[in-house]
């Protein structure tokens, strides 16, 4: 029986271009929310879960790394999606054509110059995908949508006009989680381990417990801070580092990491994907 990995989104959405690009082997589940994601593969309805964490242009998806550490599952990849926008319109449609455009809220700004440019008015849609379907159950030539290529294929429309991103650099990063860990590897360019953490109340605390990878030659790649339990006095930290567990090095920062810790949780550790050395 084919496996399955779910996504956020309708298919033809950037999140089913990750799962098709690094997991072709996988029947995508399309889900309407990252919960729902999430839940899919918590209850077993499939087996990985392909969560998009954030864009080059857009920065953090919200409220993603609040729901990753309570999900109970494990990060055992990371892969890139270089997000290519393209207008999607009806098979008779010309640019000029086009009046309006729909897409999520997140891509309407990476490529506003080129609606500014064509006076297009950009209209939000729950999901790009969502457009892309809606577009072609329609008449209109007037109305577009703002996805990508795949999405063109699945719901046939014509790539009115191609790559339209304001940033050519324009990146999504998703995390790939399981309902267990894969530890045994080892990636060609390294390994990264992701965990969240809160500092207990002491002076400095987060300043004495991010010593601990300094001294220890450890590389400390992302850490990001969010509240939690609808407080402003309880902050949680999600940090990445470039290592394994099994490492001496990273696990003695660990252990001066706890010392000035109350909550410490290790969310995955998996192999450094190849874009995070590119140019």
């Amino acid at each position: 029986m084919t496996q399955k990995i779910a996504f956020q989104g309708e298919l033809g959405a950037y999140g089913h271009q990750a799962c098709a690009d690094a997991r072709p082997e996988f029947d995508p589940l399309p889900c309407p929310t990252f919960d729902d994601a999430i839940e899919a593969v918590r209850s077993g309805a499939a087996d990985l879960g392909m969560i998009a964490v954030e864009n080059s242009t857009y920065g953090r998806v919200a409220d993603v790394h609040s729901l990753l550490p309570e999900s109970g599952l494990h990060i055992v990849d990371e892969t890139f999606v270089r997000v290519h926008v393209n207008l999607l319109g009806k098979k008779a449609a010309k640019l000029s054509d086009i009046k309006e455009a729909h897409g999520h809220p997140v891509i309407l700004p990476q490529c506003g110059v080129f609606l500014r440019e064509n006076n297009i008015v950009g209209h939000t849609s729950t999901d790009n995908a969502r457009a892309a379907r809606e577009v072609a159950a329609g008449d209109d030539i007037t109305v577009a949508a703002l996805a990508s290529e795949l999405a063109a294929e699945i719901y046939d429309l014509k790539v009115v006009a191609r790559h339209i991103e304001d940033h050519d650099r324009n990146t999504t990063r998703f995390l790939i989680m399981a309902r267990e860990p894969d530890t045994r590897r080892r990636g060609k360019y390294g390994m990264v381990t992701s965990f969240v953490f809160r500092v207990r109340n002491i002076p400095a605390a987060l300043y004495k417990a991010m010593g601990g990878f300094a001294t220890n030659g450890v590389n400390m790649t992302k850490l990001e801070s969010y509240m939690v339990d609808g407080t402003f006095t309880a902050t949680q930290f999600y940090a990445e580092i470039e290592g394994h567990t099994d490492d001496h090095n990273v696990q003695l920062a660990f252990e001066e990491l706890d010392y000035f810790t109350d909550k410490l949780h290790v969310m995955g550790v998996y192999p450094a994907a190849a874009r995070r050395h590119e140019k």
